[in-house]
């Protein structure tokens, strides 16, 4: 029997729904400073999904499409879904050469047939959705067999200015905006007991940012957007002042991915359209 995901309090509920559409208000922004995904990291993905042009895949939180356009790429049947109006606009205007069926619709309210996809993937956005059905729909769309993937993308600033920001984040009362992990531990996805072993890799490279695309990426997060703008402006020009005599910033970023497949739907132990 699969492990019951840990109840949300309703603030608790009320707080990770708010921040999760407060992105679609900064959609040329995301665009303009948020990374994509490594093409070995994507290929990585499809190769070990075993993905042909017969496939079927969903994309969970397409946001502006960066990761989205990667994978229309392979020529495979992909339909991406994302909570912001403006972001599915966005990936629209990037994706209008490509057969993609684009829905503006959270993975909670989406509608599709049982076993509908051989693969699930989801970039940094798989903590946004309800507790209670992240994994349990998943497996319910996915054919046995099928592969949940899940990416995120984490810059480690060199210091000083990583331990600048970390001071910057913490005195403002929050994190970074992560409501939770983006990509679970193993054993919370194999204790649900829908999911096989799951596959981790990450890929990690040195990269240079100019400071101006540092503060506007650090503008891109949950925790920042949901701040009035005075604290909002108080933290960009706090940012902007110690990186006055940086011009660029070296950092870490590291992709990771997480890819677990489907059990047999007999397992699954719910016949709900949205369990």
């Amino acid at each position: 029997m699969g492990v019951i995901p840990e109840a949300e309090t309703d603030q608790q509920r009320n707080k990770r729904r708010y921040q999760r559409t407060l992105f679609d208000g900064i959609a040329e922004l995301y665009q303009a400073y948020r990374p994509g995904y490594p093409k070995l990291v994507v290929d990585f993905v499809v190769s070990t999904a075993a993905l042909d042009v017969d496939s079927t895949a969903l994309e969970v939180g397409c946001g502006t499409g960066q990761l989205t356009e990667r994978l229309a790429r392979f020529g495979f049947s992909l339909r991406a879904i994302d909570v912001g109006p403006s972001m599915i606009a966005s990936a629209r205007r990037r994706l209008e050469n490509n057969a993609v069926s684009l829905q503006v619709a959270s993975f909670e309210d989406f509608a599709a047939d049982e076993a509908s996809f051989d693969l699930i993937i989801s970039g940094a956005a798989f903590h946004w959705i309800d507790p209670e059905i992240r994994f349990s729909k998943s497996a319910r769309l996915l054919r046995p067999g099928g592969l949940l993937a899940l990416l995120d993308i984490e810059d480690r600033y060199d210091d000083a200015i990583g331990s600048v920001l970390d001071r910057m984040w913490s005195a403002r009362g929050d994190t970074r905006g992560a409501w939770a992990k983006p990509i679970p531990d193993a054993e919370v996805i194999v204790s649900t007991g829908l999911f096989g072993q799951p596959v981790h890799w990450t890929h990690a490279q040195r990269i240079v940012l100019p400071a101006n695309v540092v503060i506007g990426l650090e503008n891109t997060r949950a925790t920042s957007l949901s701040w009035p703008d005075d604290i909002r402006h108080e933290f960009t020009e706090e940012l902007r002042h110690h990186l006055r005599s940086e011009p660029e910033v070296q950092l870490t970023r590291r992709t990771s991915v997480m890819m677990t497949p489907a059990k047999a739907h007999a397992n699954l132990g719910c016949s709900l359209p949205r369990c």
